[in-house]
């Protein structure tokens, strides 16, 4: 079977999902991609350009079997655009994120624009995928708030039909080159934060733990790995300045070097407000780290499918952060959690995905 995976932000997790299902399907995937750049215009445009480059695919090797888009772009205006050339092909989209529960950035005013092509991408799709159940539950919540919100025919009455229908697949991860070095060095005691530096990670939430690190005079180190943008919230500066010495990383590290952090790394801390699966946190407990993660968005899920303990890893509040990095700094790595991560190998995963799209044909 052939299948044209369409990615329209190729970068970050989502070119990792897209090479890593690409690499591992039985089946032959072949990438069309826009760059990871512009998201608002890739939302409003990408579909148009994408459909050129599919048809560009058709010319030189055929008519896909199916479509699997991801959602960064408008998946009803892509398969209308592409009927000339592939009709009746199906299509499937994958929800990386969505924009019902996205915390809107300080630079941004509320548009609802981008929430409706969400909903036009679920409802036109044959079939819709989401990387969590929280956040199937969450569109099904949020889409239908928003859609109650206009004056007629509100389509309220078909959010339950599209989510019903729906099916949840985790994002793959590559984790054949971690979790080989149980014994690794994890003198000094080092903290890994692995998050995009925006503000939907929770920058002011990470000072204020970091901060109560300091205050308790808790013998740490920590590394601050992530994309790092043009433009990035101030509270960042203010940490990297307050952690002087004891920041032994700060921004992008290519991949070898990653890995080879997370095999040191004691705790992997997150302070995100948005997270639909979280790839860094799985990779990094992987590693061997200990999570210490906010009790809310997809973490409890994530916890409980990795058969872990929440009491040692979920905070609810700055206090409960620190005593739970505290005594993560001092643990061992837990073997039986590190070896539940493979649920989310590619090995295991990449054959769900072949299933499904299989199943559209």
């Amino acid at each position: 079977m052939r299948i044209a995976l369409v990615e329209p932000y190729y970068g970050g997790s989502h070119r990792a999902w897209a090479d890593g299902y690409a690499a591992s399907s039985r089946h032959d995937v072949s990438l069309i991609t826009h760059d990871a750049r512009f998201w608002k215009w890739r939302m409003h445009g990408g579909f148009l350009t994408l459909a050129e480059q599919l048809g560009q695919d058709v010319e030189l090797h055929g008519v896909p079997d199916v479509i699997l888009a991801s959602t960064m772009m408008n998946v009803a205006a892509f398969a209308g655009a592409i009927r000339r050339f592939a009709s009746g092909v199906p299509v499937g989209a994958f929800f990386h994120e969505s924009q019902f529960s996205y915390p809107l950035s300080p630079a941004d005013r509320v548009d609802f624009t981008y929430k409706m092509v969400n909903w036009a991408s679920a409802a036109t799709a044959d079939l819709v995928i989401f990387n969590s159940v929280y956040h199937s539950d969450v569109f099904r919540t949020e889409a239908s708030t928003f859609l109650n919100s206009f004056p007629e025919h509100k389509h309220v009455g078909m959010v339950d039909q599209v989510i019903d229908a729906s099916i949840v697949l985790p994002v793959g991860v590559d984790l054949s080159l971690l979790g080989t070095q149980v014994g690794a060095d994890r003198r000094p005691p080092l903290i890994v934060w692995n998050q995009r530096w925006e503000h939907d990670k929770g920058p002011a939430e990470l000072k204020a733990i970091l901060r109560a690190l300091i205050d308790v005079d808790a013998d740490f180190t920590v590394a601050m790995c992530g994309e790092v943008f043009v433009s990035v919230p101030p509270e960042f500066a203010e940490i990297t300045g307050m952690l002087g010495d004891r920041l032994v990383h700060a921004g992008w590290l290519d991949r070898d070097a990653y890995i080879n952090l997370l095999r040191r790394s004691s705790v992997v801390l997150s302070t995100a407000d948005q997270e639909f699966f979280g790839i860094a946190v799985v990779e990094a407990i992987a590693a061997g780290a200990h999570p210490v993660l906010p009790n809310r968005l997809v973490y409890p899920e994530r916890v409980a499918q990795l058969g872990a303990t929440p009491d040692r890893i979920l905070y609810s509040s700055t206090e409960e952060a620190v005593n739970l990095i505290r005594a993560g700094l001092i643990a061992p790595p837990d073997a039986a959690v590190m070896a539940a991560t493979h649920r989310y190998d590619w090995s295991v995963v990449a054959p769900m995905y072949d299933s499904a799209l299989e199943s559209l044909t």
